[in-house]
């Protein structure tokens, strides 16, 4: 059985997509930024045009809006396509830079170049939720794999996740992220919490593919619990493309991937304890109990002999209680702590 290789951090995946606009130069820079911002994994996509739409497949609403040009998916598509040689110059790239290679198969053909490309991690689209046979294609393979759930309601999720699971892919190995497919998502419609209900429903890892804008979203996702994180980048944010508005820029994604590096340290454990970083404080910053008057040997310790005050002498505050009303076997000076057995 083959191990899931996600480490038990947030594994960040900088999503490149199409955003290289069809241009090997532009790709490779991608790369840099990713490695430079400190994420895992670079991803791009992986199809033929020809497998993927027909000639008369209309644009989404959104890549209309974002590209300015009313063409067919076809069109705009045949622009975007990485060669067979481009794959391969990418993925010796990524492995010189010590970044995992990743991308998306929208295709059967593309699913045959990239396992024999040799990566080892794969991205269902949420587009393809319901492909039966693409899932079943990479379910065989039974490698780490991350279900995009967009559009997709509980009952379809959970047709995906049985399809895969059925055909051959280890629960262990399985990653279903909650995401909205829209470019940008409007954060009234982001709706967080499902990941969570996808968590308890599914009895999977979850994770986000975000699409809001900014950086807020993919934090937040980690407080709840996302092993996995997605957000697509771009060099800059006016290029001509579909996904190029609603990316974050380089300085934006070095941003993102070290505040995840900050809340998921901040998350610690479930145990609520003094931390290491706090303990030398408790001496200086607790009371202690000390005399208010001046107390003498057999009287009775009361609320109007005794006060609590920082101190580097006296029994800690939580003994005040257990202080009342005994007698004082010493005598104590006013503002002395009062030092007994107990």
């Amino acid at each position: 059985m083959q191990k899931n290789t996600i480490k038990p951090s947030v594994f960040i995946i900088a999503e490149a997509g199409v955003n290289h606009n069809g241009s090997l130069d532009m790709a490779k820079k991608l790369v840099d930024v990713a490695v430079a911002a400190g994420a895992d994994a670079v991803k791009f996509q992986t199809f033929k045009t020809e497998e993927l739409v027909t000639e008369t497949a209309e644009q989404a609403a959104y890549q209309t809006a974002n590209t300015g040009v009313k063409e067919s998916q076809f069109a705009m598509l045949k622009r975007l396509e990485l060669t067979e040689e481009d794959h391969h110059f990418l993925f010796d790239y990524c492995r010189q830079q010590g970044i995992e290679f990743m991308s998306t198969a929208f295709d059967m053909p593309s699913v045959r170049l990239l396992h024999q490309l040799g990566m080892r991690r794969w991205k269902i689209p949420s587009g393809e939720l319901l492909s039966i046979p693409y899932l079943r294609a990479i379910a065989t393979l039974n490698q780490p794999t991350i279900l995009s759930t967009g559009m997709g309601d509980l009952d379809e999720i959970s047709l995906s996740v049985n399809t895969l699971l059925q055909a051959g892919l280890d629960r262990e190995n399985l990653i279903v992220l909650h995401a909205n497919t829209a470019y940008p998502t409007p954060y009234e419609d982001v709706n967080l919490r499902a990941m969570q209900t996808l968590a308890n429903e599914l009895g999977v890892s979850v994770g986000l593919s975000d699409h809001s804008l900014g950086i807020e979203v993919p934090i937040a996702a980690v407080a709840l619990g996302a092993q996995v994180i997605e957000k697509h980048f771009t060099l800059d944010k006016t290029l001509p493309g579909p996904d190029h508005k609603a990316s974050l820029e380089p300085f934006e994604l070095k941003e993102m991937v070290s505040a995840v590096r900050h809340i998921e340290l901040a998350m610690g454990s479930a145990d609520k304890q003094p931390s290491k970083s706090e303990k030398g404080n408790i001496a200086v910053a607790r009371k202690r109990i000390v005399a208010k008057t001046l107390i003498h040997q057999g009287d009775l310790f009361s609320e109007q002999n005794l006060t609590l005050k920082r101190s580097d002498k006296g029994l800690e505050s939580k003994f005040w209680d257990d202080l009342i009303g005994k007698t004082s076997v010493a005598t104590f000076q006013a503002g002395a702590g009062i030092e007994i057995e107990q």
